[in-house]
Parts: structure tokens; sequence; C-alpha cells
């Protein structure tokens, strides 16, 4: 018989290691809930806030981008900045997220964006 179970890993170790991830991806997903995103276009005319999670927290649009006679072009501002600020905090999801997904065996977990 070999001591120590065989070689097999201890069930108590994966265990705990298991839970420690589980307890970083949580603090993880809670910082990027926290962290505001920005995102522009026009120049800046329009700028959209997301938070790391991507959902719209803010939408700041310049006088000067409002034309009542051209309210298509302000609709095309406003999707712009508010793709430019989901693709900033898709960046730092993947930052934040990114190597806790490698420790639990790599990508492609349902529900996480990478």
């Amino acid at each position: 018989m070999i001591p120590g179970g065989g070689g097999q890993p201890d069930m108590q170790q994966l265990l705990q290691q298991a839970q420690k991830m589980q307890q970083d991806l949580a603090a993880a997903q809670q910082e990027l809930a926290e962290t505001s995103v920005e995102g522009s276009s026009g120049g800046g005319l329009v700028k959209a806030t997301v938070n790391g999670t991507g959902e719209l927290k803010g939408l700041v649009i310049d006088p000067k981008a409002v034309d009542p006679e051209d309210t298509e072009t302000l609709a095309d501002l406003v999707l712009a900045a508010v793709r430019d600020a989901t693709a900033n905090a898709e960046e730092l999801q993947q930052q934040k997220l990114g190597p806790l997904a490698q420790g639990m065996g790599g990508g492609g977990m349902p529900g996480l964006p990478f």
C-alpha cells in the first residue's frame, strides 16, 4: 500500500482551494460592480458610464450634440458611447476575472465573459 493515499489528491485541500477561488471570484465580481468605466463618442460630446459588469450607470450629452433637426446623429453618438464604455468594461473584466478563470481550469465557464 502506498503511504499518503496512493498519490490521490487530498479532498480537504481541494475543497479549501475551491472555496478560496469562489471567494476570490465573488470579491472580483463585487469590485467590478463597484467600478465605473467611461466611454465616449463625438470627440467627447457624448459620454457613457457603465460599471465593470457593463450596466449603464450614466449618460452625459453636451448641448452642442443636440440638433432637433438631426436626432439620428445624436442616437448614433449615444450608441457609440455606450458601446465604447461596454468594451472598456469587458476589457476590465478580462483583467480582473481572467486570471481567476485560469486558476479554475481555463475559460469557457458558463456565465463568465471569457
